[in-house]
C-alpha cells in the first residue's frame, strides 16, 4: 500500500525490519528511504520469497540482511541477526503473489496444482493432509473459524464424500458441488473461503501472528512504529486488539486505512487490504 511509509516513517540511519519481505517490494521503497545509510532486516520463512528479494535488493548491498525465520519468533530472530531495538517494523500478513502464481504451491485455486499451501515448503503438514484426515465436524468447524463460510458442513460433507483429494482443482469442485450455484459470490471464487481457511490452518497464521504481535513492543524503541497490513477480518480484529490492549502502544489508526482508487487501478489485489499503525510509547518497558 502507498501508505506504508507516511505511517512507518522511515529516516536516514534507521533500522528497520520487514517481517514479511516476500519479493522485497515494500523493502525496496523502505531501503530508498532510509538512504543513504538506513538499515533493513527482511524476515520470511519461504525460501523462494528470500531468493526474490536478495535479487530485487541487491543494489543495497551492505544495507541489507535477509533472515530465514518465523516472525511468530520475531524477538528471537532479531536477536540472533544482531537487533535489539528497531526504529520501525512491517507486516504485510497474507498470501503473497509470488506464491499465488506458482501452480506448484497449492494456493489458487485458478491454477492446477497439489494441494500443498505451506509458506515454508520444509515443514511437514500440508492442506491436503487436513483435508483428507480431519473428521467431517472439525473440518467444518476450520471452515467456518478461518473462513467465515457459511456453507461449511455442507462443504465439508462434500469433501468427505470425494476423498481423496489431491489438488486445488478437487478442492473447488468439491466446494461448486456443495454450494447452491444461486448463492456463489458475485465478485469472487465460490471456493474463495474454503481456500483461505485451509491456508491459515496450514500455516498456522492466526497464531504466528498473536504472538508476533505480542513481541512488537519488545523490540521497537521508544517513538518507533509498528505497521501492519491485513486481508480479512480475522487478522485485523487481533491487531485492532493488540494495538488496544498494550499501554505500551499508541494507536495511530483509530479506523483501519483502506487503499485509494488509484492503487486498486494498479493493484486490484490490495482491493481487500487494511492498515493499522501504532507508536511505541517512551517511558513504558
Amino acid at each position: 500500500m502507498d501508505a506504508v511509509l507516511e505511517w512507518l516513517q522511515p529516516h536516514p540511519g534507521g533500522l528497520y525490519v520487514d517481517a514479511t519481505v516476500g519479493a522485497g517490494g515494500h523493502a525496496e521503497r523502505i531501503l530508498e528511504a532510509c538512504g543513504p545509510d538506513g538499515q533493513l532486516v527482511g524476515i520470511d520463512r519461504d525460501p523462494d520469497a528470500l531468493e526474490a528479494a536478495g535479487r530485487r535488493l541487491s543494489r543495497f548491498t551492505g544495507r541489507v540482511r535477509l533472515v530465514s525465520g518465523d516472525f511468530r519468533h520475531l524477538r528471537d530472530v532479531l536477536q540472533e541477526a544482531g537487533v535489539r531495538e528497531a526504529d520501525g517494523i512491517l507486516f504485510d500478513l497474507g498470501v503473497s503473489s509470488l506464491q499465488l502464481e506458482r501452480a506448484e504451491r497449492g494456493f489458487s485455486f485458478q491454477l492446477p496444482g497439489p494441494l500443498d499451501m505451506r509458506m515454508d515448503p520444509r515443514q511437514p503438514q500440508t492442506a491436503a493432509d487436513l483435508v483428507n484426515r480431519l473428521p467431517e465436524n472439525q473440518l467444518a468447524e476450520l471452515l467456518l473459524r478461518y473462513g467465515e463460510e457459511p456453507f461449511a458442513r455442507r462443504i465439508a460433507r462434500s469433501i468427505v464424500r470425494r476423498r481423496p483429494l489431491r489438488t486445488t482443482t478437487d478442492l473447488a469442485e468439491a466446494v461448486q458441488a456443495a454450494v447452491p450455484r444461486s448463492r456463489w459470490p458475485r465478485r469472487t471464487h465460490v471456493a474463495t473461503r474454503t481456500f483461505q481457511a485451509l491456508r491459515i490452518a496450514t500455516n498456522q497464521e492466526l497464531e504466528a501472528l498473536e504472538a508476533a504481535l505480542a513481541q512488537v513492543p519488545d523490540v521497537l524503541r521508544p517513538g518507533a512504529r509498528v505497521v501492519v497490513i491485513s486481508f480479512h477480518s480475522l487478522e485485523d480484529r487481533l491487531v485492532k486488539q493488540a494495538f488496544r490492549s498494550d499501554p505500551r502502544l499508541r494507536q495511530l489508526t483509530l479506523k483501519p486505512v483502506r487503499p485509494g482508487p488509484e492503487e486498486l487501478r494498479q493493484n486490484p489485489r490490495a482491493r481487500s487490504a487494511r492498515l493499522r499503525a501504532a507508536e511505541r510509547v517512551e517511558g513504558l518497558r
